[in-house]
């Protein structure tokens, strides 16, 4: 029997990420042209480098159904999502980063598990490859956050989501920082989301850096989580 065909909006956050926004972008279009009955593809560019821009400008020429957003100044990974998030048009929603560590063609495998009674398809990664002290600040940051938020996915920082649309009506996402997949998954389980996980590959970054791991934004990080803590476990109950 096959599968069921959904209408699904496709995006990309960009910072910088010129050396692998045209092959992720290819690969999604492939993914998209065999499991969705119709798509788009959003790029969030969030004033990336003149370099990126003129990638991005040659994509656009290309690609069918591709749309651009630029933010003029940076907003950060949350607003990059946020704008991805409330500018996509159509029932499902596919995410993840730029930056090649996951592969776009793995989203068969996500509309796979999706149903009419599951809301997010939440991938999980079946290896992290990153180097070992971004490993070791990824797992204390993964036990963390389940303790905080008593999540039951395994892996909330695996940016490689399908998600129904629907599910942010009425949702205000309020962090512009990395703090948003928590947050976000924190009030889609408030609300009695369904969750289905499906392992996924993780790769080495080929291109770009990441923005997170330095000391300072890991210490603002800490700070957001207690914030957000208490906003979700304390003040709302």
């Amino acid at each position: 029997m096959e599968n069921k065909k959904y209408n699904i909006s496709a995006f990309f956050p960009v910072y910088n990420d010129w050396g692998t926004i045209p092959s992720m972008v290819l690969l999604a279009e492939k993914a998209l042209k065999k499991v969705a009955a119709n798509y788009e593809i959003i790029l969030i560019d969030d004033d990336s480098n003149n370099l990126t821009k003129s990638v991005l400008e040659a994509l656009s020429k290309k690609i069918e159904n591709l749309k651009i957003i630029t933010h003029e100044k940076n907003k950060g990974y949350g607003g990059a999502l946020k704008s991805g998030f409330y500018n996509a048009k159509y029932e499902l929603i596919f995410y993840t980063d730029g930056d090649a560590q996951y592969n776009p063609l793995e989203l068969e495998k996500l509309v796979e598990k999706m149903t009419d009674y599951v809301d997010i398809v939440n991938g999980y990664k079946i290896s992290r490859q990153d180097p070992f002290y971004r490993k070791i600040i990824g797992r204390l940051y993964h036990y963390t956050t389940k303790i905080l938020f008593k999540f039951k996915i395994r892996d909330v920082d695996c940016d490689f989501r399908l998600i129904r649309k629907s599910l942010f009506d009425n949702i205000n996402l309020r962090y512009d920082s990395g703090i948003i997949c928590v947050e976000m998954i924190s009030k889609f389980a408030a609300r009695g989301a369904r969750f289905v996980e499906v392992p996924v590959t993780h790769y080495f970054r080929v291109s770009g850096k990441s923005q997170f791991f330095n000391f300072k934004r890991i210490f603002r990080t800490g700070v957001h989580l207690l914030k957000l803590w208490y906003q979700i476990r304390i003040k709302n109950k």
